[in-house]
């Protein structure tokens, strides 16, 4: 089976502060409400959601040289899976034995799958030429398109009509 042969996914690009994680919070909350399942990969550095106290059992693990650890509470399961190098690839395929419907990721513009592109400045626009398989652009007020784009354009303001597109989207391969 191939990555994305029996779940959609989608990609959200863009440069800092264009609003990748609000739309991602928008469409992951839109989508649960709709009944779907969800799930999310970002390609981001920070560190996060776990507490050092939560998780100091399994730090451990890491530290005497585990490759995969977990930690599980009250229906939660934190792992953490180490080598070298992770592609995106590598983190589908771990992501294929779980229940979902719809996998949104943000970040990875380098891959090819289906993108939402935000643009927040015009210097953003070059964005739009590094990119493959642009699903459609939301930009900002700030940003002049070029509306005569041959892919779909909102504005960043008009929440009701690309979250409509989206879903739309996200649903037809369900």
């Amino acid at each position: 089976m191939a990555l994305g042969q029996y779940r959609k996914i989608l990609q959200i690009v863009g440069y800092q502060n264009s609003g990748k994680t609000t739309l991602m919070e928008q469409l992951i909350r839109q989508a649960t409400m709709e009944g779907l399942r969800v799930g999310t990969i970002k390609h981001h550095g920070h560190g996060g959601v776990p507490t050092n106290e939560t998780t100091k059992d399994s730090s451990r693990h890491e530290q005497a040289g585990a490759v995969v650890t977990a930690v599980e509470g009250a229906g939660t399961l934190r792992m953490s899976i180490h080598q070298n190098s992770w592609q995106l690839a590598d983190i589908l395929a771990i992501y294929e034995s779980l229940p979902m419907d719809i996998m949104l990721i943000e970040g990875y513009k380098n891959e090819h799958y289906p993108k939402v592109v935000l643009l927040r400045t015009a210097q953003d626009q070059v964005l739009l030429q590094q990119v493959t398989n642009i699903l459609c652009v939301i930009f900002w007020p700030s940003c002049p398109l070029d509306l005569s784009l041959a892919i779909p354009a909102f504005s960043i303001y008009e929440e009701l009509q690309y979250m409509e597109f989206l879903l739309t989207e996200m649903r037809g391969k369900l």
